[in-house]
C-alpha cells in the first residue's frame, strides 16, 4: 500500500472512484486536470492511496476563500472492501499536515453519517448536516413570470466584475459554518470565473437596472452539472428570483442535453431547500457536516 501525491495520470482511476461511491457529486476530467496538473500548494494538496496499482483511495484539500480565520475543507474517499486496514487515517494525517501548513485553523468535511463515530477519533464534531439532491432538467417546470424590468440572462453577458461583487454579497450571508469576510478580485477570477469547469452558458443571472440581483452559478462537463452556488441580493430576497434563475439554468441544460443537475444545501437553508423541492430535485444523500480543529 502506498500512498503519494496524485498525479496526472490518476484522473481517470479518480473519476471512476467517484462515480462509484459518490456519484451524486460532480467531479469533471478537466477540473481534476487542472488541479493535478499544476503545481501543489499547502492547502491545495491531493493524495491517493494505491494498491497493487490500483487507486483505492483519494483525498483532497481546499482553503475556503475570504474565510476569517483562516478554514480548510476536504474530501475523503476509500473503497469499501479497502477500509479497516488504516488507509483513511493515513489520507487524514496528510490532510492535516497540509492545511496547518497552509495556516488552515480548522478542517471541514462533509461525511457519510456511518464514519461520524471514525472521524470523531481524530476530533471532529457534527455540526449539522447537508443534503444532496438531482433532477433530470428537462423535468424542470414552466418558467415563472418574470417581473418588469429583469432579464435573465447567461452569465456570458454580465460582466465579470458585477458578478465578483454579487458573489461577495452571497458569501458572506449564506448559511454555514465558515465565517467568510472576502477575498480580492483576482483570486475570485481565477477560482471561479476562470475554473475550467464554469458552464458560463448555462449559469444564470438576473439583471435588474442594470445590476445582478440573483445568480446562479453551474459547473460541471455537460453530463452532469452542479448547482455551485445561488443567491440572491438581501433587498431582493422573498420575491421570487431563485426560482427563476434555477429554472432558466435548467432549460438551458435540457435544451443542451444535459441528463443530471445535482446540488446541496444545508438543513438550515429552508427558502433554497423549498425552492429545489418546488423544481422537483429529488434527494439524494443526507451527509454530516464535520469540523476539526487543527
Amino acid at each position: 500500500m502506498e500512498i503519494r501525491a496524485a498525479e496526472p495520470g490518476d484522473v481517470d482511476a479518480a473519476i471512476a472512484l467517484h462515480d462509484a461511491l459518490v456519484p451524486y457529486l460532480v467531479i469533471t476530467r478537466s477540473s481534476l486536470t487542472h488541479r493535478l496538473a499544476r503545481p501543489a500548494e499547502p492547502g491545495c494538496a491531493t493524495f491517493v492511496a494505491v494498491d497493487d496499482g490500483a487507486l483505492v483511495g483519494w483525498a483532497t484539500t481546499g482553503l475556503i476563500g475570504g474565510s476569517d480565520p483562516l478554514d480548510g475543507e476536504l474530501r475523503l474517499l476509500v473503497r469499501p472492501e479497502y477500509r479497516g486496514r488504516g488507509i483513511g487515517t493515513k489520507l487524514l494525517q496528510a490532510i492535516h499536515a497540509d492545511l496547518r501548513a497552509a495556516g488552515a485553523t480548522t478542517a471541514r468535511v462533509f461525511a457519510d453519517p456511518s464514519s461520524i463515530d471514525w472521524a470523531a477519533r481524530f476530533g471532529y464534531r457534527q455540526t449539522r448536516q447537508v443534503h444532496y439532491a438531482g433532477i433530470d432538467p428537462s423535468k424542470a417546470p414552466d418558467l415563472p413570470g418574470v417581473p418588469s424590468g429583469v432579464e435573465l440572462v447567461p452569465v456570458t453577458e454580465v460582466d465579470p466584475h458585477q458578478l465578483y461583487a454579487a458573489d461577495e454579497v452571497a458569501q458572506r450571508t449564506k448559511p454555514g459554518d465558515a465565517k467568510i469576510s472576502s477575498r480580492p478580485y483576482e483570486h475570485w477570477l481565477a477560482d471561479i470565473w476562470n475554473s475550467p469547469d464554469l458552464l458560463r452558458d448555462l449559469s444564470v443571472a438576473a439583471v435588474y437596472d442594470g445590476q445582478v440581483v440573483a445568480f446562479t452559478r453551474n459547473h460541471g462537463d455537460r453530463t452532469k452539472i452542479w448547482s455551485r452556488m445561488t443567491a440572491t441580493m438581501p433587498e431582493y430576497r422573498a420575491r421570487g428570483f431563485a426560482k427563476l434563475v434555477k429554472t432558466e439554468a435548467l432549460h438551458r441544460a435540457a435544451d443542451a442535453g444535459v441528463p443530471g443537475a445535482y446540488t446541496a444545501n444545508y438543513d438550515g437553508n429552508v427558502p433554497m431547500l423549498a425552492v429545489n423541492e418546488w423544481l422537483g430535485y429529488n434527494r439524494i444523500a443526507t451527509h454530516a457536516v464535520l469540523l476539526c480543529p487543527l
